[in-house]
């Protein structure tokens, strides 16, 4: 198995440079790869930040990328929970990290939007200081 880097999966998703994204492409399709949860998380940043994905869009590429055969995510019970929480509007970075802390009594945090978004999702563990 390989661990691959957010550039991968970028180049594969955008397919916007020939030659790398034929390269991620023929990786990604031919070997079993692992991504870690903070390249998960950067490459949601990269592709909302940098190429202006919207947030159904992101989400739906994230989920089809994390479905594929031979593609393993650190964590993929969190990423899935958190891919939801986006899709209802929490930031994906915010769900991300409640749905690592899922163990924890509560995530606690001072981010008002965070806190709104968490309570009308309902069961988010989520709490001010």
């Amino acid at each position: 198995m390989l661990a691959i880097d957010t550039n991968v999966i970028v180049r594969y998703l955008a397919d916007d440079h020939s030659r790398q994204s034929a390269q991620a492409k023929a990786l990604i399709d031919g070997h079993d790869v692992f991504v870690a949860t903070t390249v998960f998380l950067e490459t949601e940043w990269v592709l909302r930040n940098v190429y202006g994905f919207e947030a159904a869009r992101l989400a739906e590429a994230l989920r089809a990328f994390a479905g594929l055969a031979r593609v393993t995510l650190e964590d993929e019970a969190a990423a899935a929970r958190a891919l939801d929480w986006m899709a209802a509007g929490m930031d994906f970075a915010d769900a991300l990290h409640v749905a690592k802390s899922s163990d924890c009594e509560a995530f606690v945090s001072f981010d008002k939007r965070l806190l709104r978004t968490a309570a009308r999702l309902g069961g988010v563990k989520v709490r001010t200081v």
